[in-house]
């Protein structure tokens, strides 16, 4: 069962539809959307498609990944649908010719721990090369806005100095590690957005985005939230590899997509806004009892092994001040305790259906 036959997620999607975004900016407009398949902007392509056949706007989009498997069994709704192109494309060269775009997204990323321990080099090219080339297309084709995708990640460590990172914190950050690639290379790829700006004028925006969860998560996503919500869809017990008392922001991830798309549509120019649910401020232990809670198991304790280890945060309290995207006119709709149960239940009933 492709997610997209799911009522309750084509629930949400619809949702959005009725958000108070300035949809009429995307009439006849052009995307370029990379990192297609991930869990965000797979969610924003769906959004767009939606408004395509209900609002009959003709939102075209270019939706660029790596393997045309996943990309075909994701969006095979819209495989043959004249407004959405798939376009096999490794962002660490330089795009083909595709003409102007009005929006290019740059969401392509590794984004969870096995991913930054297994593939550092990889890691920092997506974030530091790629959205080089991509910023550099976009400038040299009169492109509207640029999205770089950025991450709670960039603040580093609370220095304990406040309760919530607002967008001028910065935090500490062992550069000499690893798992360094990850927030330095975003920090990096908000550098190049700047850079490009002042050299080049290229507009762009920049979302910093909390932890994300939700049904379009990756399989292979080694995050907490993320195996913590498959072993509840599998009514099993869940795993606790610390004691749980990291204190972060979450989001679900369709409240992300509609954020992301208010802040291109109605951010300032060059403006970083942080990306959050203020309902969705939760530790890690109280996350994993939610969830042991809705699958009727419980919660063990277990040591992680040592590539998880490599790529764990050592933060231990990221919350994100979410007042800037707020005065964009932006509210969640789906606080923790209500996207987790509808994640759980929607991945559920994915599972059944293909059993």
């Amino acid at each position: 069962m492709n997610i997209l036959q799911n009522e309750m997620y084509q629930t949400d999607i619809k949702c959005v539809l009725g958000m108070d975004i300035p949809w009429e900016k995307l009439d006849n407009k052009t995307f370029l959307i990379t990192g297609a398949t991930g869990m965000i902007a797979s969610v924003i392509i769906d959004i767009l498609m939606k408004r395509n056949t209900e609002y009959g706007q003709h939102i075209r989009i270019y939706a660029v990944s790596r393997s045309r498997q996943k990309a075909e069994g994701r969006f095979c709704t819209y495989w043959d649908n004249p407004n959405f192109t798939w376009l096999p494309h490794d962002i660490n060269n330089p795009l083909p010719e595709l003409g102007q775009m009005d929006y290019i997204l740059h969401a392509a990323s590794n984004t969870h721990p096995r991913a930054y321990s297994m593939d550092p080099i990889g890691t920092i090219t997506a974030n530091v090369q790629g959205t080089y080339h991509l910023l550099e297309y976009a400038s040299s084709h009169q492109c509207g806005r640029f999205f770089f995708f950025s991450s709670v990640e960039i603040y580093g460590e609370n220095r304990n100095d406040v309760d919530k990172f607002d967008e001028k914190y910065l935090g500490y950050i062992d550069c000499n590690t690893a798992r360094a690639g990850y927030p330095e290379s975003k920090r990096l790829g908000e550098a190049l957005c700047n850079a490009f700006s002042a050299q080049k004028g290229q507009d762009f925006v920049i979302g910093r985005f909390s932890r994300v969860y939700g049904p379009t998560m990756a399989a292979e996503d080694s995050k907490a939230v993320a195996q913590f919500i498959r072993k509840a869809a599998a009514g099993e017990d869940i795993v606790l590899k610390s004691e749980g008392n990291q204190l972060y922001s979450y989001t679900y991830v369709v409240d992300a997509a509609s954020a992301a798309l208010y802040l291109l549509l109605k951010g300032e120019p060059g403006s970083a806004v942080n990306i959050a649910d203020p309902q969705s401020d939760i530790t890690l232990r109280e996350l994993a009892s939610l969830l042991a809670r809705e699958a009727g198991t419980r919660v063990v304790f277990e040591l992680p092994d040592d590539i998880e280890r490599a790529g764990y945060s050592t933060a231990t309290k990221a919350v994100l001040d979410g007042i800037k995207l707020a005065q964009l006119g932006w509210k969640a709709l789906t606080p923790i305790a209500q996207g987790l149960d509808r994640t759980v239940r929607i991945l559920s009933q994915i599972k059944e259906r293909e059993e």
